[in-house]
């Protein structure tokens, strides 16, 4: 019996029948399991109590089978619309217990004492749902705050959770050994997790370096990092949601403008070279290309700012240690 197959039978008996032969449909193919976890994500709909009762003893039968298979049918999961309801029928059948115990942490870890919204496991369930239906970006939603549980402390000003997004990345590393990701998925989920802050730091009074530095650094990952950052607000009020939201955007604009505009013209202003022989007393050599590509790179990277006067990039090469002697 094939899994869709598996998955039709049990949609379509009623509720007597399906607890008399769930038990063997789940020996002969246990991705049933995680079928029917699809099926909930698909449409919302949580299964009879018996049934899900019933799945406990079920989930060690997944274990047999090669990580990657579970990985597979998981990320399917995760790319459901009411991939919360499915991940809460994961929790209470001891899936996520079983195979990823790093978020079974989660649930009734308060980030705000007092209001169960903020519970990091009901946060991240919201947040995975909120996420752009992308396979990377939606792993990166379920396992962002996986880093909270180690780093909590309490202070009189409330609750902290200190480089928690630098942990949730180690811990990822284990956890990703155990239940592997492709590698060019793994590399973004863990960039996600260890990045995902970032853009929350924004202000508008950064420096246009500071932008360029900024979306430098996030590389290709720049798009998913702020898609993740707009996911992760699940605050109720909407004062603080729309500001956070806007506050996102602004720095999104800013990226784009400042491209927009670095592609209209060059880094550097027209002469620097020669400006740089007459000052530096240098021949037209290799050594000139070297150091125009050096001030050009610094530029690239958001060190100095481009089309500035001679000046600014004379004044920072004669401090570089880049000149001969």
């Amino acid at each position: 019996m094939n899994l869709q197959h598996a998955i039709h039978e049990l949609n379509a008996c009623p509720l007597d029948e399906v607890m008399e032969f769930l038990p063997s449909v789940v020996r002969a193919q246990p991705l049933t399991l995680l079928g029917l976890a699809f099926r909930i994500g698909e449409t919302g709909e949580m299964p009879p109590s018996e049934v899900t009762d019933a799945c406990v003893a079920l989930v060690p039968a997944l274990a047999k089978l090669p990580s990657s298979e579970v990985v597979a049918e998981v990320t399917k999961i995760l790319l459901q619309t009411k991939v919360d309801v499915a991940l809460e029928w994961l929790l209470q059948i001891g899936f996520i217990r079983e195979f990823y115990p790093e978020l079974e942490a989660c649930k009734h870890l308060q980030q705000e004492q007092g209001r169960h919204h903020k519970d990091v496991w009901e946060h991240t369930k919201l947040v995975v749902k909120q996420a752009v239906r992308r396979p990377a970006l939606r792993w990166g939603a379920l396992l962002h705050d996986i880093g909270k549980v180690p780093t909590r402390t309490f202070t009189d000003k409330g609750v902290h959770f200190h480089g928690h997004a630098e942990v949730g990345a180690r811990m990822f590393d284990r956890l990703n050994r155990r239940m592997p990701l492709e590698d060019k998925m793994r590399r973004k989920v863990r960039f996600l997790i260890k990045y995902h802050l970032r853009s929350a730091q924004y202000e508008e009074d950064w420096t246009d370096s500071a932008v360029r530095r900024f979306a430098k650094d996030m590389e290709e990952h720049l798009v998913d990092l702020l898609d993740l950052s707009r996911a992760d607000i699940t605050s109720k009020r909407p004062g603080r949601r729309r500001q956070l939201l806007f506050q996102i955007s602004g720095l999104s604009d800013r990226i784009d403008a400042l491209r927009a505009e670095d592609a209209k013209k060059p880094n550097l202003p027209k002469g620097l070279g020669n400006a740089m022989m007459e000052r530096f007393d240098l021949p037209a050599s290799r050594l000139l290309g070297d150091l125009m590509k050096a001030v050009n790179a610094k530029v690239e990277a958001g060190e100095l700012e481009p089309q500035q006067d001679f000046t600014y990039y004379l004044d920072w090469l004669g401090t570089s240690g880049l000149l001969p002697g």
